[in-house]
């Protein structure tokens, strides 16, 4: 769900925030999609057939282009830990959105950046100043305010999607490994074959023959993941993280439109008012991460 760092910047910054608007446009509409899929299909069967389509997409779009360098890594190693890292993140996305509201689900997991920088400390080794560990700190609260432990809103299935946002986090941080070594359609392949590999061993327990209704809506799904993985990938070659990375943020207003049309869900004000928080925080420290080092 992100570009690889050392993609080269040209400035169309205007195109690159176009890029992104789209992309994100298409990480609500995989929510959705999920969403409802889940009300009929256990999730391994709806999690296989979208790395499938993905991994379907990613060989006939960029392998005539790329041909065996397509498959070419340094790291496999880490480009395997990566891929794991990636079905993790899906598995507990698709797994969450089986119960919870798409808006709620997704304020919870947009403190995936304030986990990165938080993470980025003992695994990367960067340096992180008072003022990002404040940020991250409010973040944290903001997102207690959502799931508001020990009350009565409070369920298990919060859990998921901040399980999710860890595991999403440690995803990032892998690709920041990679960006430097490795081609981001690389990335992306192997990112969709251990997803493909990994489900195809156990999707066949939950196998359900889908309708026809159900089989698109699946494929659907793989469609929009690998778009939105291209659209993310080019939005960071025409303009700057810190320009592009608050952008992420706008899927709260789309999922909660999703989330009102077609399940008719509304967010309530305590959702709203940590999702707020949360966000605030998340662009606090991207901003503070292209302007200093340490911040």
């Amino acid at each position: 769900m992100t570009a690889s760092p050392h993609a080269t910047v040209v400035q169309r910054p205007a195109l690159g925030v176009l890029l992104m608007a789209a992309a994100v446009v298409c990480y609500a509409g995989i929510d959705t999609v999920a969403k409802w899929l889940t009300q009929d299909y256990a999730m391994p069967q709806i999690v296989w057939v979208r790395y499938v389509v993905h991994l379907v997409l990613v060989l006939l779009c960029v392998g005539p282009v790329m041909g065996m360098r397509l498959f070419r890594t340094r790291q496999l190693p880490l480009q395997l830990l990566r891929g794991l890292l990636h079905v993790t993140t899906l598995s507990l996305a698709v797994a969450g959105l089986s119960f919870l509201p798409i808006a709620d689900q997704i304020a919870i997991t947009y403190v995936y950046p304030l986990l990165v920088t938080a993470l980025a400390v003992p695994i990367l080794g960067e340096k992180v100043g008072t003022r990002r560990w404040a940020a991250v700190a409010i973040g944290f609260v903001g997102t207690l305010v959502i799931i508001r432990p020990g009350s009565a809103v409070f369920t298990w299935a919060a859990l998921l999607p901040i399980a999710m946002a860890v595991a999403f986090a440690l995803y990032l941080i892998a690709t920041r490994y990679l960006g430097a070594s490795d081609h981001p359609m690389t990335t992306l392949f192997y990112m969709a074959a251990v997803g493909a590999v990994t489900f195809a061993a156990v999707a066949p327990f939950f196998w359900r023959p889908p309708t026809g209704a159900g089989f698109m809506l699946m494929v659907l799904m793989g469609i929009l993941g690998g778009v939105s993985h291209l659209l993310t990938i080019f939005a960071f070659r025409y303009a700057e993280a810190s320009l592009l990375s608050p952008l992420g943020y706008t899927s709260l207003i789309w999922g909660t439109i999703a989330g009102y049309t077609v399940f008719d869900h509304l967010p309530d004000a305590w959702t709203i008012a940590g999702a707020g928080v949360v966000a605030a925080s998340g662009i606090y420290v991207s901003y503070r991460e292209s302007r200093v080092r340490p911040g």
